[in-house]
């Protein structure tokens, strides 16, 4: 069976800093973008493996209760919820969500029910947040979990670090460098 990718946000809003003159809210900054070649690489090397590719995509309404915690972002419509260009072509399906887990009101559980893949392989932003909790419902699924080390990044560097050691030791998934 192929695995399958859930490529996390890696949308506008979160890696763009800004868009038509409008600053992204939730803009990751520059260590963020680092990834950006890394999973194109990794996308790449699944695809050819033949491994299945789920863009996990923010997509909020206007008056989402997010808001009340994080800034607005990633409003359905806008071009903070797009793909970023550097991934844009890369084939894979698109999946929206409005919470911190791909799995919550989305029709992920099924879908993977109908790919039945070896493991979930999980990149993008942010390690500490949607990631995680990704991750988590993934684990609670009883999928195994691999998260490229070098393909995740968060706002900060700590909370990055804390979000992969929880994946790791808390979660059991298998965080690993690149070879």
């Amino acid at each position: 069976m192929p695995d399958v990718v859930l490529v996390v946000d890696m949308l506008r809003g979160f890696l763009e800093p800004s868009h038509d003159g409008q600053a992204h809210n939730l803009y990751c900054g520059e260590q963020a973008r680092q990834i950006i070649p890394n999973v194109r690489r990794l996308l790449e090397a699944e695809r050819a493996r033949g491994s299945h590719v789920i863009f996990v995509a923010d997509s909020h309404d206007p008056d989402d209760k997010e808001f009340e915690v994080f800034p607005p972002h990633c409003v359905q419509g806008s071009a903070e919820s797009e793909v970023i260009p550097e991934l844009r072509d890369m084939p894979g399906e698109l999946l929206p969500k409005n919470r911190y887990s791909a799995f919550f009101n989305t029709n992920l559980e099924r879908r993977l029910a109908e790919l039945k893949p070896e493991k979930v392989i999980l990149c993008g932003v942010c390690t500490d947040i949607c990631v995680l909790h990704t991750a988590s419902d993934a684990r609670n699924r009883d999928y195994r979990v691999e998260v490229p080390e070098d393909c995740v990044a968060s706002f900060n560097e700590e909370n990055h670090r804390w979000g992969l050691k929880h994946l790791q030791e808390i979660l059991g998934a298998n965080v690993r460098a690149r070879p």
